[in-house]
């Protein structure tokens, strides 16, 4: 299998970091192709904006998603687009590696998404869901966050992490036609004990393990909807 990390923690030795190199090491171990990008190390732009494209198909008046599919067809997408798409496009397996911030992604991995999974070839018109331009791939996400499980149950002081995590799993990967894996999520990070760290690079080494076996979310299918998108009878 060959699958695609890709790492948003801004300190190299955080826990964060930890987890996406261990994952590296358990994945390659197993005889799997791994590649990553590691957001902060490559100083990745987040912003998108008319410098992605070297040739507008409307130089006056930027439709970023249109755009994007211009340059892809004309070959004319920024270098560092370019080079992203081109991993996921080789990848089985995309992991996104990540500390929660503000119920969110970090903002370069949030720009990331809007640079990378460029409008026409991830989604379009009714490509989307199980019909998603990267239909084929998986997707899951290794998280890291401050607080203890037991604020985000469903009577939760933040409600549950399902919740939060929505747009990503739904919204984006599941979106663009991946099936997406259930997460995993290493609690109250920086207030743990070096056993409990050890504990849950031991998990995450198990799930990885077992990588190619676990079962993926449930989501809607756009079979299950007529022409016009309303629910079949």
């Amino acid at each position: 299998m060959k699958v695609f990390i890709v790492g948003a923690h801004p300190e190299p030795q955080s826990f964060n970091t930890a987890l996406r190199d261990l994952s590296v090491r358990v994945l390659r171990g197993q005889g799997h192709e791994v590649r990553v990008s590691d957001l902060y190390a490559m100083n990745f732009n987040p912003v998108a904006g008319p410098a992605d494209f070297a040739n507008r198909s409307k130089p006056n008046y930027l439709n970023y998603a249109l755009e994007q599919r211009h340059g892809y067809d004309t070959r004319t997408l920024a270098p560092d687009i370019v080079d992203e798409i081109e991993k996921l496009l080789w990848c089985d397996l995309l992991i996104l590696n990540f500390p929660l911030y503000w119920f969110s992604t970090p903002a370069i991995l949030k720009g990331w998404i809007d640079r990378a999974l460029i409008s026409g070839l991830t989604y379009g018109g009714k490509r989307f869901y199980d019909r998603g331009g990267l239909a084929g791939r998986k997707a899951m996400v290794t998280i890291t966050l401050g607080g203890r499980p037991h604020m985000f149950g469903e009577n939760g002081i933040h409600g549950a992490l399902e919740d939060m995590l929505r747009p990503l799993l739904r919204g984006t990967l599941y979106y663009t036609g991946m099936a997406v894996l259930p997460p995993f999520v290493a609690w109250h990070v920086p207030y743990i004990s070096e056993a409990d760290r050890k504990e849950y690079l031991g998990a995450c080494e198990r799930t990885l393990s077992s990588i190619e076996t676990i079962a993926p979310l449930s989501f809607p299918s756009l079979d299950a909807f007529d022409g016009m998108l309303y629910p079949k009878q």
